[in-house]
């Protein structure tokens, strides 16, 4: 269960513009309350992120959840900065990354963040083994050693039989199994998950989506979970933010954002959601 005290992952006021007038963009927005459609027209920027704040807590599933554009994955990219914000302030584990240099950066994102993409981009001339073990391999963990902690990742996957095997010899859910336990094998703090699951067929997802609840609990990892699904959201997350045209209109758990939607759009997100469902699930988690 998340650790309602401790933040892990905190956004203040974070904003990005893309374009040549990015600057300009953004003092317009900020000062003025420009929406996305009027940066763009005015500007020729793209508003993908517009003063988010948000809290994930200790070993909280946190589901973002949005249209395709929403920009969802724009804001997880903040979080390890692969992308940079244009204003605002990211912490991860109480610190400012933002104020990292490069050397501090690299360590960050080898150590206390784990990525899995929707692409697993896995090595295709490396074993399974040898996916799993490759970040350890980048710190220069001894062979003996990195096999061992990779082999032990993929027992909680159910893949150690498949050690040996190459990428293309498994299934995509296989795959994407693999991905996850390469992201566990460097044993990060923080996971940022990307539709892990969005390409697989509903049932191989369903059961990855319950092999991850699991894991979750059992490692305690605080995870960032990015979805177009509203059921996956629901299935999985301890909270849920909704967001639109780079802004989160609504946080909060599955029973509080289906119970009480903030405004239209989220209601129409969550049409044809069961409430007593959601709460039922909430009574077992």
């Amino acid at each position: 269960m998340p650790h309602a005290s401790v933040i892990e992952v905190e956004c203040r006021n974070v904003w990005k513009v893309f374009g040549q007038r990015h600057r300009e963009a953004l003092e317009a927005a900020r000062s003025r309350g420009l929406d996305r459609s009027e940066v763009q027209r005015q500007y020729d920027c793209t508003l993908a992120i517009a003063d988010v704040n948000l809290q994930v807590m200790k070993g909280e599933i946190f589901c973002i959840i949005g249209l395709s554009g929403s920009g969802k994955s724009t804001l997880v990219r903040h979080v390890n900065r692969l992308i940079e914000p244009s204003a605002g302030e990211i912490r991860v584990g109480g610190q400012d990354i933002g104020k990292l240099n490069q050397k501090a950066l690299r360590q960050l994102r080898a150590r206390s963040i784990g990525m899995v993409f929707q692409n697993m981009a896995l090595l295709p001339h490396r074993t399974v083994r040898d996916n799993v073990a490759l970040g350890l391999e980048l710190r220069g963990m001894p062979r003996d050693q990195r096999y061992e902690m990779a082999e032990e990742k993929l027992r909680m996957v159910n893949l150690e039989a498949w050690a040996d095997h190459m990428p293309y010899e498994l299934s995509g859910g296989m795959q994407q199994r693999v991905g996850l336990a390469r992201a566990l094998a460097a044993d990060p703090s923080v996971l940022l998950m990307d539709e892990p699951f969005s390409a697989l067929d509903p049932l191989i997802r369903r059961q990855l989506q319950e092999q991850f609840i699991e894991l979750s609990a059992q490692m305690h990892k605080t995870t960032l979970f990015i979805t177009h699904d509203i059921d996956e959201a629901i299935r999985i997350g301890h909270r849920i933010a909704i967001m639109r045209d780079g802004v989160i209109v609504q946080t909060g758990s599955a029973e509080q954002v289906v119970g009480h939607p903030a405004d239209d759009y989220v209601a129409r997100f969550v049409q044809g959601i069961s409430l007593a469902a959601v709460k039922a699930k909430g009574a077992l988690s």
